[in-house]
């Protein structure tokens, strides 16, 4: 691992995440960051090495349950995805003979791994392990958290808000507590008050993916809000489907009802029939729904599924 070490650090690549900012629990590696990413950072957090190619269907397997589970840990572990096609000298010294290959880090060297796809439930075994190996688990400030989300997806609004001040006493301006009450006002319909919670967000932690979410919750009530009665809209869609304003339309207000399902299948029906239309604002809508969803959402998983089925047809 010499010649690795001696390799200037350097930044990844943002991906979707909870907790920590995105870019930091799951990064694309290279040669060139493979030090700071991974070496320097397992002295922090174990660190799982993903040693893929584009062309491997068992790694199209095993990479979303592997950064489900990592997101899942909240910063107790961190991914770098590694493509043998651009970074063979990584694998070369690293001797991957086939891949998927997996290789856990911890104290600057490796400490587990595995070949080939696992099923979820033994890749979570394996990240917990890895978190219990160093000693990692959550902590009050991220256990107040997971109970004020629990809370607001529960529809305990009271709670929700206590638990998310709670962590604001701890660690003021903590992005992922602001984008909770914000969360908890825009359920109370206060919008007003959701943008002053947003408002005071470090600017440098404007990419969390809690904030992400709020903001994005924040837009579609605001749209929502000019919608009005529903019965319109969905009688003009029914008398011309090609109505693709109609059922965007129809689609805010469905989300905001409450009604998702619906919401989604309006907005990958106008993608389905027209991707372009509006500078793709119905591709574009369906993102905001995945952020306020979150990543691990089963609806927002079929989301993405479906959506990427029409896209790459």
């Amino acid at each position: 691992m010499e010649t690795l070490i001696g390799q200037a650090p350097g930044g990844g690549q943002q991906q979707g995440g909870a907790g920590p900012a995105p870019a930091d629990l799951i990064k694309d590696g290279s040669l060139q960051t493979f030090r700071q990413d991974v070496l320097e950072m397992s002295r922090q957090v174990p660190v799982i090495v993903d040693f893929w190619a584009t062309w491997c269907g068992p790694c199209r397997q095993l990479g979303p349950a592997l950064e489900k589970t990592v997101l899942a840990a909240r910063g107790a572990v961190r991914l770098v995805k590694i493509d043998v096609d651009q970074n063979p000298e990584i694998a070369q010294q690293m001797r991957v003979q086939s891949i998927p290959a997996v290789y856990a880090f911890f104290q600057g060297q490796p400490v587990d791994g595995f070949q080939g796809a696992l099923p979820e439930s033994q890749v979570k075994a394996f990240v917990d392990r890895l978190v219990k190996m160093s000693g990692g688990g959550a902590s009050p400030v991220e256990e107040a958290l997971e109970f004020g989300r629990a809370a607001l997806a529960e529809g305990r609004h009271d709670e929700a808000e206590g638990a998310f001040a709670e962590v604001l006493q701890a660690e003021a301006q903590h992005p992922a507590a602001l984008a909770g009450l914000a969360k908890v006002a825009l359920a109370r319909g206060a919008l007003d008050e959701a943008e002053e919670f947003l408002a005071a967000v470090p600017e440098d932690k404007e990419g969390d993916a809690d904030v992400v979410s709020a903001r994005s919750a924040l837009a579609l009530a605001k749209e929502a809000g000019a919608i009005g009665d529903l019965a319109p809209l969905a009688e003009a869609v029914a008398a011309d489907p090609a109505n693709h304003q109609a059922r965007l339309d129809l689609a805010v207000g469905l989300h905001a009802a409450g009604r998702n399902q619906e919401a989604l299948d309006h907005l990958l029906e106008i993608v389905k029939r027209d991707r372009k239309w509006n500078d793709e604002a119905a591709r574009k809508q369906l993102v905001k729904l995945f952020e306020v969803w979150g990543f691990d959402d089963p609806l927002a998983v079929e989301g993405r599924r479906r959506l990427s089925s029409i896209l790459f047809a």
